[in-house]
Order: C-alpha cells, then structure tokens, then sequence
C-alpha cells in the first residue's frame, strides 16, 4: 500500500504551486520535496509532471492522480476535525425544528440516547411542518423530507422514506384488496394534506415513469397521527410514509396492498448552515441522528 505521504505531498505541491511553497506546508525541505515526487513518478511508471521553470503543469496520469491525493488529504482532514474538540467541555443547547411524524416517531429515542450520552447538552425540538428558516429563525439545524433547499446549506442524508398504502383488517371485511390502482375508484381513500404532492393524487410506479392517480374519500387532515387513527379504526385507505405505520403493519393492525405500484419514496436529511468551524456538539448530534436512522432502517 502506498504511503499516504505521498499523497499529501503531491496534493500541497499542486495546491501551492511550487516545490517550496509545498515544501513548507509539509515541514521538509525543496530538494526533499522534489526527490519525493521524482520517486513517485519513478514507482509509478508514469510521468505526473511537467517541469518549467515558472510553472508546474499536471499530464494526464497527473490528473487522475491528484484527484485521489484530494480525497487522501480531505480524509485526513475531516478525520482531524471530528477529532478536535473531543477534548472541549461539551454543553449548551442545540436547537432543532423537525416534521411532526419525525418529532414523534424516531427523534424522540434518538435524542434521549444522545442525551445519556452527553448530559450537559441541552436538546430543544420544535415540531413545525412549515418551511423554516433556520438561520433566521436561529436554528441549529432541521430535519427535512423531500426537496433540498438552498445550496448555502449542508445536507447530511439520514435516510429514505418509501410510502405505503395500506387499510385495517375492518375495513377489507367490506370492501376486498385492491389489486390494481384502478381498484382504488372503489374505495374511501383517506387524504394525507400535508405533501408537497396533492392530497389525493397518489404516485404509482409506470412502465417509463411514474404517474399520479386521483382518489377520493371522506376524511383529509394534515396531522399524520390522526391520519393513522382513521385507518386503524376502519374508516379507509390512506397513502403514508411506511415509518408511520411499521408497527401497525408488522403487527398485523394494518394490511399493506398494492405494495409493488406504489412509487413515492423521499430522501430524509439533516440541514445545516455551513459554517467552517462548526460546533463539536452539533457535529456529534447529526452523526449520532445519523446512526439511529441506520438502525431503523427497515421501518422506512
């Protein structure tokens, strides 16, 4: 396995331009510095690059080469970082606005386990399914399903929610399964308010693409919860993200059907202000959401 030296010098030397500019941010000396690069090309087999006496120009296996010491040396980098402040005393508040299904489903676990973790830290949630502006607002971070806003923001992907469509065991001792999504003009589908899709147009996977059905019902409500209520009780099919009803399914409350047409699955993600030095605690908290997602995996 290569030295990871070797990587790290190559990259300075590109990024400053000059063999005693690298040699600097490497803490050897010029001919050191040359001599190494001379070897890589040597071990290698290839020539990474063209010498003037003004300029160095990369050749092509000199591209793709730089392309990993970039990686090497953003590694190294982001491992230094979540390094650092290890040692700080960690406390304070980290505020947070989420989704209401998120609020209620898994972030409450999630943060009473960091919370053991790290008791100085004081964990304050909003649940809000309006669209927040964080930094005005004053946020440390959000949890948002769907769309990515702003590019200005980071977005650490958490998971990925697939929907379902599913009814309770009362409600099919009156109507049969639907088989098909055309099935569903006979049946009382209850409408989920709150997507950023119409409430009663359901997305089903197609032959190129996907496309929407029109469905009807005698209940709309933009809280999920109650949503779930209205399907447990028998009152009708509804379209919902899959971790609202995990349970329910697998233990038989609900009956999931059409399971291979339905098409809509949304990325989940943690959004950040970049900010380049960002607070160790905030850091820990996403890498710690992170995890816990990973671990419910099979209930999205």
């Amino acid at each position: 396995m290569r030295n990871t030296d070797d990587f790290l010098i190559f990259y300075h030397l590109i990024e400053q331009g000059s063999f005693s500019k690298a040699a600097e941010q490497v803490g050897l000396t010029k001919s050191v510095v040359s001599k190494r690069i001379t070897r890589l090309e040597e071990e290698l087999g290839v020539q990474l690059l063209y010498r003037t006496t003004r300029k160095l120009t990369l050749t092509e296996a000199g591209e793709i080469f730089f392309s990993h010491a970039r990686e090497v040396y953003l590694s190294v980098q982001n491992a230094e970082d979540a390094m650092s402040g290890l040692g700080e005393s960690l406390s304070g508040t980290i505020r947070i606005t989420v989704p209401t299904i998120s609020g209620e489903l898994i972030l409450p676990q999630a943060i009473a386990e960091f919370s053991e973790k790290y008791p100085e830290i004081t964990v304050h949630m909003d649940l809000d399914n309006r669209f927040v502006d964080i930094v005005e607002e004053g946020y440390d971070l959000a949890i948002r399903t769907g769309v990515l806003p702003d590019s200005s923001f980071i977005a650490r992907r958490l998971a990925d929610a697939h929907w379902v469509i599913c009814g309770a065991p009362a409600y099919f001792e009156r109507r049969s399964e639907p088989k098909t999504y055309q099935d569903l003009a006979d049946h009382n589908c209850l409408a989920y308010s709150y997507q950023e899709t119409g409430a009663t147009e359901w997305l089903f996977k197609g032959t190129s693409s996907s496309f929407t059905v029109k469905v009807a019902g005698n209940f709309s409500t933009n809280n999920a919860s109650a949503l779930r209520r209205a399907a447990l009780i028998g009152q009708g099919l509804v379209y919902v993200p899959k971790v609202l009803v995990a349970d329910d399914l697998r233990e038989g409350r609900l009956i999931e059907v059409l399971q291979h047409q339905v098409a809509k699955c949304l990325g989940i993600f943690a959004i950040y202000p970049y900010t380049r030095h960002q607070p160790t605690k905030i850091k820990l908290f996403i890498e710690h959401l992170y995890q816990c997602y990973r671990q419910h995996e099979d209930k999205f």
